[in-house]
């Protein structure tokens, strides 16, 4: 008899993971590698925050919370959606989690049933595809391309929809692409979820911050959509609070009731310590968390400058989030330095053996013929690495 679920034999581990762990493994061994796998900001925690926690610890706040989160991070989370986007919740509506991965496994889980099929735009997050097999679900994707700024039509999302339909699932700004959704592309977009009322869209909003051209748009400020829509957010982007955990959903109430009953019974309420220092977080101003924003923004412009140097590279220009997602298809089908490159991820392994830099691959992102690397590491750490890449592919030897 088999040991595994069916579900985990569905599954694949996360390639973001599987990478940087491979870039450990390297660096234990002394190899200088830089990596640019993990999608995490390098600033310190704020001290704003960081003082809230110590006080919640003094104040003992070391037993359970209400499953959804305390009261006052709720109303927080409420204050900020109204304050950002003009958008007015309840704290029944918001459901706090351990990162934003279980609020959007919780939204799925409360909708989803074996065989329903979920919308997944690509590029897309790895684990979203991930998420609905755990579900039982079915990915059905929209491709796009470098030339489209990584971003699906509403005549896209219609082709795409059938009975099966029970979900749209994205993120905007967009992980691995950068790219985000204006408005006018947003409000297409509504229109077209709008006249199927049994469509949920699960809208990602946790790199909202980090958006260098434009102010961004939730699509849940679209009143025809608003009833279906979960938005999405957490702490671990605008805040460097990665390790954190925290996460939360702004759902419909008959939405927000499921994710509740749904954590309820797999961890109940997350760490307590961080939900009290998330309160200040997303009280305080924005602006006083700007200069991580600025700093994004100097290293996009520098690495953007790099990577048109490095042969064979089709780069667009992220307008948010902290990656590149370069298209690198000239170098798939043909043989590096004696090493075959069937796709985007062999390529990312070539690069890691070749030039000492860590990427992932686009096969779990859903396009086989892009990279995803992150900016958020030091200027000299990305100097250096778009000089071993430029180096490594100036002088590989092609089959």
């Amino acid at each position: 008899m088999e040991k595994y679920s069916e579900r985990l034999q569905r599954m694949s581990f996360s390639q973001t993971f599987v990478m940087s762990n491979k870039v450990r493994e390297m660096k234990a061994k002394g190899i200088n590698v830089i990596s640019l796998t993990l999608g995490e900001p390098d600033f310190d925690v704020p001290e704003n925050i960081k003082k809230a926690a110590f006080d919640a610890i003094d104040n003992n706040f070391s037993h359970y919370s209400p499953v959804p989160g305390f009261l006052d991070l709720r109303e927080a989370v409420c204050e900020k959606l109204k304050r950002d986007h003009n958008l007015e919740y309840l704290p029944k509506q918001i459901c706090v989690s351990n990162g934003a991965k279980q609020s959007i496994l919780n939204v799925l889980a409360s909708i989803i049933n074996d065989g329903d099929e979920v919308i997944l735009p690509a590029p897309y997050w790895v684990s979203y595809d991930e998420m609905v097999k755990m579900m039982g679900g079915t990915s059905v994707f929209v491709e796009t391309s470098i030339e489209t700024d990584f971003k699906m039509t509403a005549e896209q999302l219609e082709n795409a929809i059938t009975p099966k339909t029970k979900a749209l699932l994205y993120s905007s700004p967009c992980n691995p692409s950068g790219s985000f959704y204006t408005h006018e592309e947003l409000e297409k977009i509504a229109n077209v979820i709008a006249r199927y009322p049994h469509i949920t869209i699960i809208s990602d909003e946790i790199y909202e911050r980090i958006n260098y051209e434009g102010k961004h748009t939730s699509i849940a400020e679209f009143p025809q959509v608003y009833e279906q829509t979960a938005v999405i957010n957490g702490m671990s982007k605008a805040f460097a609070m990665t390790g954190w955990r925290i996460g939360y959903s702004a759902c419909p109430n008959w939405l927000a009731e499921a994710c509740e009953k749904i954590q309820g019974q797999m961890t109940s309420g997350p760490n307590t310590v961080a939900q009290k220092a998330s309160v200040p977080a997303l009280r305080t101003n924005p602006s006083e968390y700007d200069y991580m924003i600025k700093e994004f923004g100097k290293r996009r412009e520098i690495v953007y400058d790099l990577l048109k140097e490095v042969p064979h590279f089709k780069v667009n220009y992220p307008k948010a989030a902290f990656y590149f997602f370069p298209d690198i298809s000239y170098y798939c089908g043909k043989t590096l330095n004696g090493t075959f490159i069937k796709d985007a991820d062999d390529f990312a392994m070539f690069l890691l053996d070749e030039a000492h830099v860590g990427t992932v691959g686009g096969v779990s992102f859903g396009n086989p013929h892009c990279i995803r690397f992150s900016y958020a590491t030091s200027e000299e750490n990305l100097r250096e690495a778009m000089r071993r890449l430029k180096e490594c592919l100036e002088n590989v030897r092609i089959g």
